[in-house]
C-alpha cells in the first residue's frame, strides 16, 4: 500500500464498515467478508479483521461477554466487531452519562443502559451512517430511552466539555490515525474524576512498514495497533493519569480473525484504562 493520509485511512475505513452494516442489516449475516451462513448456524460476520466468518455468540464468549449479555441486546447489535468487553473494566454506576466511542449498531451501548438505568444516559458516536442506522432502529427495537446515537468522528466528538463520566470503546481506536487526538477529545468530554475503559489492539513493538501500510490490515483492526509505551505516553500528555494498560489472552481472538501466526505473535487484545484527575 502507499502511504496515506490521515483522510484516505479515516475514508477507507469508514467505506469497510459501510459495508458491513449494509451487509448485515435486514437479517442478512454476512458480514464483511460475505460468508453467508447455513440456516442452522447463528449470525456470522468476519470478526474485525474479516478473515473468517466465525459465530458472533461464539466470539462474544472469547471477549468475555457472558450469556447473559449477549442475549440482553436488540438481535443484530452485536456484530462481533470487538476485541474484548468494556463493559468488563468500566465499573458503570446508576446515573452516570456514558460515552461510546465508535458505537456501530450498539451492542455496548445497550449494555451500558442497563447498568445505568433511567437516571443514566448513554451517547454512542460513529461516523458510518449506515452503522447508526443500524443502531437506531435496534433501540426503537429494544425500546431503550436512555440511549442516543450522534454522527461524527471520534478526532472530533460532538459532544459538550465535561459533560460525560465514563468513556467506553471496543475495538476502535486502534482504527485512528490520529489517536492522540482521539484522547485529548475523550479528555475534553470527561468531568473531572472521570474514567476510560477501553477494550483495543496493541502491538508488542512498532509494527515492520508491510504491516502498517497493508490497508486491509488497517481496517481489519491490527495494523493500526500503537505499542503500550506509545499509548501510555499519548494517554499522559492527554492529561490521563492512573493509566493500567492490561494484555488479555489474545489467541482464540486472533485465530477466529484468521490472522496469521507472525501477527499473532505482534498483537494482542488489551484493557486500557485511565482517569481524568480531579481538580
Amino acid at each position: 500500500m502507499v502511504e496515506m493520509d490521515a483522510h484516505s485511512l479515516r475514508e477507507a475505513v469508514r467505506k469497510r464498515y459501510a459495508e458491513t452494516a449494509r451487509s448485515t442489516a435486514g437479517g442478512a449475516t454476512g458480514g464483511c467478508c460475505g460468508t453467508q451462513p447455513r440456516e442452522d448456524e447463528l449470525p456470522v460476520v468476519g470478526g474485525c479483521c474479516c478473515g473468517t466468518a466465525v459465530d458472533v455468540r461464539g466470539l462474544g464468549k472469547i471477549l468475555g461477554y457472558s450469556d447473559e449479555e449477549l442475549s440482553a441486546a436488540p438481535v443484530g447489535a452485536n456484530l462481533g466487531l470487538g476485541c474484548g468487553n468494556p463493559q468488563a473494566i468500566a465499573n458503570l454506576k446508576p446515573g452516570e452519562t456514558v460515552l461510546d466511542l465508535g458505537c456501530g449498531a450498539g451492542f455496548d451501548c445497550f449494555l451500558a443502559a442497563r447498568q445505568v438505568g433511567e437516571s443514566g444516559r448513554v451517547i454512542g458516536v460513529d461516523m458510518t451512517p449506515e452503522m447508526l442506522s443500524r443502531a437506531r432502529e435496534n433501540a426503537r427495537k429494544g425500546g431503550y430511552t436512555n440511549v442516543e446515537f450522534r454522527l461524527g468522528e471520534i478526532e472530533h466528538l460532538p459532544v459538550a466539555d465535561e459533560s460525560v463520566d465514563v468513556i467506553i470503546s471496543n475495538c476502535v481506536i486502534n482504527l485512528s490515525p490520529e489517536k492522540e487526538q482521539v484522547f485529548r477529545e475523550a479528555f475534553r468530554v470527561l468531568r473531572p474524576g472521570g474514567r476510560l475503559a477501553v477494550a483495543d489492539m496493541v502491538s508488542l513493538a512498532p509494527l515492520p512498514p508491510e504491516v502498517r501500510e497493508d490497508l486491509a490490515l488497517y481496517a481489519g483492526c491490527l495494523a493500526g495497533a500503537a505499542t503500550v509505551d506509545e499509548l501510555r505516553v499519548m494517554l499522559a500528555e492527554a492529561g490521563f493519569v492512573d493509566i493500567v494498560i492490561r494484555p488479555k489472552d489474545s489467541d482464540q481472538l486472533l485465530e477466529a480473525w484468521g490472522a496469521g501466526e507472525s501477527l499473532q505473535n505482534q498483537v494482542f487484545s488489551a484493557y486500557i484504562e485511565a482517569r481524568k484527575p480531579i481538580k
